[in-house]
């Protein structure tokens, strides 16, 4: 893969990229008129699907930050998008073209004021892994092998003005209404200013991994503060293959088993005990290793979760509060879904497909076990979604409900249950963390 020399940071760099983008995809619906004529809908639909998700994953990944940042999440709502969005947006995850070698140098003396070699005994000049904020190089330093992630040059700086281009494709495509949607925007642009912050990542990331060293196998790197800054993060290497790789193995249904309930006793500890989550649950942020041990090699995104939503959000997950029809209206206007101006419609409405939803995701945590490898519950996902993407009701009623926490915890979960589904992981005990609670 071509090496980055530059990367667009001004606003009319960034926003011509995309503007050209924009021209591809109107190029590639003529095409999809004309393939109507010569093939049937579906294979001419697929073919548009494909041509606009590499058209515009194309200028995304040139322009990496938020813009890319954005198409990694998308690519985890695997029952909202079209398979052929998904698969492609999924390569933000670790497949974009990495910065040149003069760009890494440059960050290097900008912030360390010596070149990488200079500080350690060995560094690699290729990149690893380039994702969709920053890439990561190879280095030892006394016999100790490191991985040094670099953050690419303005990203931070263009979050604000990617958000504006990205904002109006956001609304149209998860039927967002302009008035009230100005918290969830800014609870994003807040966790990505968060997220290309690596002070912050540093000290968060040797936090969670004290907090959660105990828990059975599950490993974290070692971080080492001397040779790292607000750009730049070293930590020590850890060797395994990367989570979609391992689920794509032939692998015996004990060990699948035993990296789902560790995935799961990881999330519940942190959901339930430290009031915190790892709010970033894709494969390209975790390692197996030859021993089956799950290795978390990431923690830039961090969702604090306040008690005022945590008590409610996880009440409904309650079958006994679900079905007392007192309590579940009572908690749907704790947690913003319902409001006391809506229409008697507007409540009658959301009131059943909260109902829905929720009686459907809180599932596993109203059993004792929960089988991951189930199907139908997946299916029942997918229906549910496509149901409500298709009901004409929804039209002139004010569709953005809920509290700006639900953003980055319904991506967790979301995330979560994915990864789970890919494991194909059975038997899993939903309250199995509570025995390691210090």
């Amino acid at each position: 893969m071509k090496t980055l020399d530059k990367i667009p940071t001004g606003k009319i760099e960034r926003t011509s990229s995309l503007l050209k983008a924009g021209a591809k995809v109107g190029v590639n619906y003529l095409k999809y008129y004309g393939n109507k004529i010569t093939k049937d809908e579906e294979e001419a639909r697929k073919i548009l699907h494909e041509d606009n998700a590499a058209d515009i994953y194309d200028s995304l990944k040139e322009l990496k930050g938020s813009a890319l940042k954005v198409a990694q999440m998308l690519s985890m709502e695997k029952n909202i998008l079209p398979v052929e969005y998904v698969e492609k947006f999924s390569l933000s995850q670790f497949s974009v073209p990495p910065l040149s070698g003069a760009l890494v140098k440059k960050t290097f003396r900008k912030y360390f004021g010596k070149n990488p070699e200079d500080i350690f005994d060995e560094f690699s000049a290729e990149s690893v892994n380039a994702a969709s904020i920053g890439q990561v190089h190879t280095a030892k330093k006394d016999d100790k092998k490191l991985a040094v992630k670099i953050q690419y040059p303005g990203v931070r700086e263009s979050i604000s003005s990617d958000l504006k281009m990205v904002k109006p494709i956001a609304m149209k495509m998860f039927n967002i209404k302009q008035e009230g949607s100005e918290s969830y925007f800014q609870e994003v642009e807040d966790k990505l200013f968060e997220e290309t912050d690596y002070n912050l990542e540093l000290k968060r990331s040797q936090h969670f991994a004290e907090e959660c060293r105990h828990l059975p196998n599950v490993k974290f790197p070692h971080y080492y503060p001397e040779y790292s800054c607000e750009k730049i993060i070293t930590m020590e290497w850890m060797s395994g293959i990367h989570f979609s790789e391992f689920t794509k193995k032939q692998n015996s249904q004990e060990d699948l088993n035993k990296i789902g309930q560790t995935l799961w006793d990881f999330y519940m500890y942190q959901m339930h005990i430290l009031k915190k989550v790892h709010a970033d649950p894709h494969p390209g942020n975790f390692l197996i290793s030859e021993n089956n041990e799950l290795l978390v090699i990431d923690f830039g995104c961090i969702k604090e979760i306040p008690e005022d939503f945590y008590i409610p959000y996880f009440e409904l997950a309650k079958e006994e509060n679900l079905k007392n029809p007192e309590i579940f209206r009572e908690k749907l206007f704790t947690l913003e879904i319902l409001r006391t101006e809506d229409s008697e419609k507007e409540k009658e409405f959301f009131a059943k497909l909260f109902y829905e939803l929720l009686e459907l995701f809180t599932r596993p945590f109203n059993q004792g076990k929960f089988d991951f490898s189930d199907e139908s519950f997946f299916q029942e996902i997918a229906d549910l979604g496509q149901k409500y993407a298709k009901v004409s009701d929804m039209k002139g009623m004010n569709t953005n409900r809920g509290s700006r926490h639900f953003i980055y915890l319904n991506r967790t979960f979301f995330g979560l249950y994915n990864m789970m589904h890919d494991l194909k992981a059975k038997d899993v005990a939903i309250n199995h963390f509570k025995n390691y609670c210090k």
